[in-house]
């Protein structure tokens, strides 16, 4: 997309900051990113900061990998905090409690690289250089655990420029521009989009695709979520995904199924927006077709069949040797052509699934992430779908087993006071029975 006229104009000033540099004899073009960032913090004036911060982000983008992590090592040693000046600000704070103390504590905490961070986002381009920076930062911190620090300020930051007040949501359909698009088939994590014509189908007039964006990064979107509008509550994702599905009429629709849900930066991990875009796509449906009474997920399991490989005695009520025959029986790649052993393993395999959603937990939380992040948001768990996906992925995840949260108007801040305040998982009575049946 064209440049727009705000990062024309901090293009302007940036060049008028570097004429200026030119003349002080600043900085070199050239110079090395730490200079940079070095030079960059000691700028007051904001023409030259911007031409500074926009040179940090050309920097950075000229990087290998080994020299941006030696960046990621240089920030977290050259621009932590003063331990020295940490100590004697919390001895100030403590012999006396005022605000002039308490400020001065507040900035001796805060480590350089935070401002750092906020200076060269003042840059074209600034926003999505730092972004990028967390998304190499997390990719490497299991190999440098000693960069948690830097990761923590980044995700700070990130935190408050994200929050919800910036954002905006806007329907991705076939007019959205083809840069948009082709990030909708690279970024969907849940059912992969196949193609061109796998993506019209998507998006055709009994489908709906919302996403959240972000003023600084126009042609990116964070999160984005796929809506089927049908009839009745749908257990299996293949006729959904099916481009041989006759169109449905979405003003006869009475459902709602999110069917899939994909965060889109790896650069903005933790920082939650699913919560803030399923109910504001449910406000948008709801003003569009009044018809549409119900709103559910038609959601994986992701952990289920890591959780059952490690199950290492007696659960759910079966004895281990019967979880260990299931096991086995399921083993066989198969195993889904024999009706035999379908027949065999779908009651103890939806009794286990049924537990493992409502009972193992992981602290005080359920331990299937998706169970976490549904009952967060207000919904229930309503039904368990033999054979709803029987893609080699479905039943590597769960054995096929997929299940529908509800999100019931009337019910959904109770349910998400509930969940935050108790942890209880809200479910059906069936469920729940399931559940119960299992643990005997």
């Amino acid at each position: 997309m064209a440049p727009t006229f705000v990062s024309q104009l901090f293009n302007s000033i940036a060049d008028t900051g570097r004429e200026l540099l030119d003349l002080r004899g600043g900085k070199k073009r050239g110079s090395g990113i730490k200079e940079i960032c070095r030079d960059l913090l000691t700028q007051k004036g904001e023409a030259s900061g911007m031409a500074l911060a926009r040179e940090a982000v050309e920097a950075w983008n000229s990087l290998n990998d080994d020299e941006k992590l030696d960046f990621l090592v240089y920030l977290n040693k050259e621009m932590a905090p003063d331990q020295k000046k940490i100590e004697a600000a919390v001895t100030a704070y403590h012999k006396e409690g005022n605000a002039e103390n308490y400020q001065t504590l507040s900035e001796a905490i805060e480590a350089p690289r935070q401002e750092l961070m906020r200076r060269i986002n003042f840059a074209p381009g600034g926003t999505a250089a730092i972004v990028a920076m967390r998304k190499f930062l997390v990719r490497h911190l299991r190999a440098n655990p000693e960069l948690k620090a830097v990761d923590s300020d980044l995700q700070h930051l990130l935190s408050s420029w994200f929050n919800r007040g910036f954002l905006t949501l806007e329907r991705i359909d076939w007019r959205t521009p083809a840069v948009v698009l082709e990030k909708l088939i690279e970024y969907e994590a849940v059912h992969e989009i196949d193609g061109w014509e796998d993506l019209r189908r998507r998006l055709d007039k009994d489908r709906r695709c919302f996403a959240f964006f972000h003023p600084a990064l126009p042609d990116e979107p964070l999160i984005f979520v796929e809506v089927a509008l049908v009839k009745g509550l749908a257990s299996a994702i293949p006729p959904l995904l099916s481009r041989d599905t006759e169109r449905g009429d979405p003003t006869k629709a009475d459902t709602a199924i999110f069917y899939s849900i994909s965060n889109c930066q790896d650069g903005l991990k933790g920082i939650s927006f699913g919560n803030f875009l399923i109910k504001q796509v449910v406000a948008e449906l709801s003003a569009e077709l009044p018809n549409l009474k119900h709103f559910a997920t038609l959601s994986p399991i992701p952990g289920f069949m890591k959780w059952l490989t490690g199950v290492n005695g007696a659960v759910a009520g079966m004895h281990f040797k019967d979880v260990n025959a299931v096991r086995k029986a399921i083993a066989d790649p198969d195993w889904l052509n024999n009706p035999e052993t379908v027949d065999e393993v779908q009651e103890p395999l939806e009794k286990l699934c049924a537990h493992y959603l409502i009972n193992e937990k992981r602290g005080t939380q359920p331990i299937d992430p998706v169970t976490r992040f549904h009952l967060g948001n207000g919904a229930r768990l309503e039904q368990l779908n033999w054979m709803g996906d029987n893609s080699p992925n479905g039943l590597a995840q769960s054995a096929g087993l997929l299940v529908n949260y509800y999100y019931s108007l009337k019910d959904i801040e109770k349910n998400h006071e509930a969940y935050a305040n108790e942890r209880k998982v809200v479910a059906s009575s069936a469920l729940h029975s399931l559940a119960k049946n299992g643990k005997k």
